[in-house]
């Protein structure tokens, strides 16, 4: 993400708008916590390189929003749905698929039982959709089944 007038970012994709970004010394970075799967994107975007703002970490997709919107950073990467919340720019790197497992010992806990009809309700999934999320059908055969959401992009 980044601000939407940045040139370094306007109307590139991802690798013009990473190689644009590292030429640029002036151009900072606001990075996710080691450990997480946006820092392993990060890192292998980079491969090896270590722009300004590298050793900054944030702990989530809204923080580094603020950090872009703010003017602390000039681009990191999240989700397009913070991005749009925050009014910031976005270049989709690659979908991300989320499942949700639970051992079939745990289904009748009410927390998952409660989650799992959460995620199956037709008003969540349509919010989900609204907020940019691609939802998969559910697959009724199987005793946990539940929707799948990918954002369009990361």
């Amino acid at each position: 993400m980044h601000r939407s007038d940045d040139a370094h970012f306007a109307g590139r994709d991802a690798a013009g708008a990473v190689a644009a970004a590292l030429a640029d010394p002036d151009c900072t970075l606001v990075n996710r916590n080691a450990g997480s799967g946006t820092r392993v994107l990060i890192d292998r975007l980079l491969d090896g390189r270590r722009p300004p703002g590298y050793g900054v970490q944030t702990k989530s997709h809204n923080a580094v929003a603020a950090a872009v919107r703010l003017g602390r950073a000039d681009w990191g990467v999240a989700i397009d749905t913070v991005a749009r919340e925050y009014g910031l720019g976005f270049i989709p790197l690659q979908e991300e698929r989320y499942d949700f497992l639970v051992p079939r010992a745990r289904l009748t806990r009410p927390a998952v039982a409660a989650f799992v009809a959460r995620l199956r309700d037709l008003a969540c999934r349509a919010m989900l959709e609204r907020l940019g999320f691609r939802v998969l059908p559910a697959d009724d055969s199987a005793p946990a089944a539940a929707a799948c959401a990918l954002p369009r992009g990361r």
